[in-house]
């Protein structure tokens, strides 16, 4: 369908689902995910075309794992539909309702945004839990995948189209541009009379085209060089089974470590032991010269030679990059005031991280630190929709304005007022 036609067609059905009732949007979400579940084979076959592609292309391991479907997360994915579907439906919710002076009832109500519009990369997962909030929502939604993604995403919309069919709803709900050129990316981008809000997801380079070309409004979803903080009165092991999870549990996600940061009191005694932790997974340090010169004391690391070609010194540009791949940096402070600003100045406002004891110095990283999710004593792979409860999520929001954090439900509705009178006119 072109580009126009395509958006005006979910312009059209997004009033119809903004009023569908809750127990039918329940019913769908929880067909899809027994749909996803019954196409899995197929949906896997497809999948192995893009991933196929992507090895030609030399696609960054980090990234052919974002790409990748598997049983497993098939299962996830369907989950995630359930989850919604059991999830409560905040449209409808009035929020407030006062009675002025006048005799007038003024409530507030929350109602879908319209249309959403979606530009991702090689996340075929997000085709799925686009669909699930922006249904639940009342919203109709316009997917725009990558290339890399997209022999994925079609047979995936297809089966989700299936189900809105078999219940009576137009396909329109749920749409997806298969022209992936950059050229209807960017027609796309500025569809702001039939697309309510637009959504990219991706790597730092998609985000700022979305936001520099859009004429759309954009919920900016931002790139994680996410910290972790290794306070002087850290428990050691727990530091380093926090920080070997956040770095390598998966590399190619936004919300894995990319930088650590050390007390200088601790380095000596905490970088040979994390040296030592980090080489068994062939993870790669750029280190400052205090980090570097502790990791090299191999002694201090239980024994086994530390691979020289896992160290290196760090470089200014270090400090504020997103890896997506067996790196991470590491930066020695001397004061929790150092570490603090440090963050400040290189994050990317997603998710930072503090390992201590020390209760004081957990609530002022609480409070200073400038990011949409941080946390004490624990991984920032937490921050996930899914994780936090949501079932599934929109995006990771990185700015201050309408959303911030992972994007559940409530980030994708707006609100309206609605006025009880009785004959009042205005003096």
């Amino acid at each position: 369908m072109e580009l126009t036609e395509l958006c005006k067609s979910a312009k059209e059905v997004s009033r119809q689902i903004g009023n569908l009732d809750t127990n039918t949007k329940n019913e769908v979400l929880r067909a899809a995910a027994e749909a996803i579940v019954a196409h899995t084979e197929e949906i896997i076959r497809e999948n192995e075309k893009d991933l196929a592609r992507g090895r030609e292309n030399h696609m960054p391991e980090g990234l052919l794992d974002r790409l990748m479907l598997n049983p497993s997360r098939m299962e996830q994915m369907a989950e995630g539909l359930r989850q919604v579907a059991d999830l409560a439906d905040p449209i409808g919710e009035v929020l407030s309702m006062k009675k002025r002076p006048n005799g007038l009832m003024i409530g507030k109500k929350r109602v879908p945004l319209g249309v959403v519009g979606m530009i991702y990369e090689a996340r075929p997962n997000v085709t799925v839990d686009a669909f699930a909030l922006c249904f639940k929502t009342g919203n109709a939604v316009i997917l725009k995948g990558g290339s890399d993604a997209i022999s994925s995403n079609i047979v995936i919309v297809s089966v989700l189209q299936e189900v809105l069919e078999a219940h009576g709803i137009p396909r329109a709900a749920v749409s997806l541009i298969e022209d992936t050129s950059r050229e209807t990316a960017a027609a796309f981008m500025k569809m702001n009379e039939y697309v309510d809000v637009l959504i990219p997801r991706g790597g730092a380079g998609l985000i700022r085209a979305v936001v520099n070309q859009a004429t759309i409004p954009v919920i900016e979803t931002g790139t994680g060089n996410c910290h972790i903080y290794v306070d002087e009165s850290a428990d050691f092991d727990m530091a380093i089974r926090i920080i070997l999870n956040a770095k390598t549990q998966r590399i190619g996600v936004c919300n894995a470590c990319e930088s650590l940061v050390i007390h200088e009191k601790i380095v000596d005694a905490f970088m040979p032991k994390l040296a030592a932790a980090l080489q068994q997974k062939d993870v790669v340090i750029h280190a400052d010269e205090k980090s570097l010169a502790a990791a090299e004391r191999r002694e201090a690391a239980n024994g086994g030679e530390l691979k020289k070609e896992l160290l290196s010194a760090a470089t200014e540009e270090d400090w504020g990059r997103e890896y997506l791949d067996y790196m991470i940096s590491v930066k020695t402070v001397s004061s929790l005031d150092e570490a603090i600003a440090h963050i400040n100045r290189y994050n990317t406002g997603h998710s930072e991280a503090i390992i201590t004891e020390n209760y004081t110095n957990a609530q002022r990283f609480l409070d200073e630190i400038d990011a949409a999710c941080v946390y004490v004593n624990a991984s920032t792979r937490f921050s996930d929709g899914f994780e936090f409860g949501f079932g599934a999520e929109i995006g990771i929001s990185t700015q201050k304005l309408h959303a911030r954090g992972p994007m559940g439900l409530d980030a994708l509705t707006s609100t309206k007022y609605i006025i009880y009178g009785n004959g009042q006119t205005r003096p």
